[in-house]
């Protein structure tokens, strides 16, 4: 899939922030990129990690669109204020983390919002990295219609009892027998969040519930392996990684 477009072909997206009526009919920030291109285009909600909505989603989405997809990624802190990522994921971390409620009454609304633009597919994907990979398999699991799930190293799926908070009432693990979305899972076996372990723990749940998924593990990377800014990339598996994603997605969405 990487490098698949032809020298010809006039390829191009627009991109920008925007507002939508999102959970609560709340007008909250998004960013969206969309390619420009003739035929029905599916869609993908992308869902941000704790370090925020910040520019590596920015063009995580970019990337999304120049593949064939109508992407929006929520600020998923928009009611929390405005400043740089860094500050206001900062001011999320203190006041205990966003609200899994929150996050699945958004992306809902965001699926919603796809599925209503003009020359959409009817077929919407959600991916994340991070607590966004764990916000991505919630939200599938909660909130029926979406066509494909992807999970980057979503630590906290599986959560012990003292890891329960106001803010994360229940580890996603326990809706798997409602997820109805195939799933894709990343991860790296350096990783302790999630660990090798919780990762075989999420896999025996899926196989229990006879859920349609794929995971990939890679020897040598660790948790943020596609973060190209952090010293925790790891450029093959990231590669590789990427094309997984969207071959998983053109089978699914297209």
């Amino acid at each position: 899939m990487w490098n698949s477009f032809r020298t010809d072909a006039r390829l191009s997206i627009t991109a920008g922030i925007t507002t939508y009526a999102a959970g609560g009919g709340d007008e909250v920030h998004a960013y969206v990129a969309r390619p420009q291109a003739d035929g029905p285009l599916p869609g993908i909600v992308l869902v941000h990690h704790l370090p925020g909505w910040d520019e590596f989603y920015q063009e995580f989405a970019e990337r999304l669109a120049r593949h064939g997809h109508t992407v929006i990624c929520p600020d998923l802190y928009c009611r929390h204020g405005h400043g740089t990522p860094d500050d206001v994921a900062a001011k999320v971390r203190s006041e205990g983390g966003v609200h899994d409620d929150s996050v699945v009454a958004d992306c809902e609304a965001a699926l919603g919002w796809l599925k209503a633009q003009p020359g959409a597919n009817g077929r919407v994907g959600i991916i994340g990295t991070c607590s966004g990979g764990r916000h991505a398999l919630l939200v599938a699991s909660r909130v029926r219609g979406f066509a494909s799930v992807v999970d980057l190293w979503g630590g906290g799926v599986v959560m012990a009892k003292d890891q329960l908070t106001p803010a994360r009432p229940v580890a996603p693990i326990d809706y798997t027998k409602d997820l109805d979305a195939p799933l894709l899972g990343l991860f790296g076996n350096d990783d302790q969040a999630p660990s090798p372990d919780q990762v075989d723990q999420h896999e025996a749940e899926l196989k229990k519930h006879g859920k349609t998924y794929e995971f990939h593990r890679y020897d040598g990377a660790g948790h943020g392996f596609f973060y190209y800014h952090a010293p925790l990339y790891r450029p093959e598996a990231a590669m590789d990684g990427w094309s997984k994603v969207f071959g998983f997605f053109e089978k699914h969405l297209q």
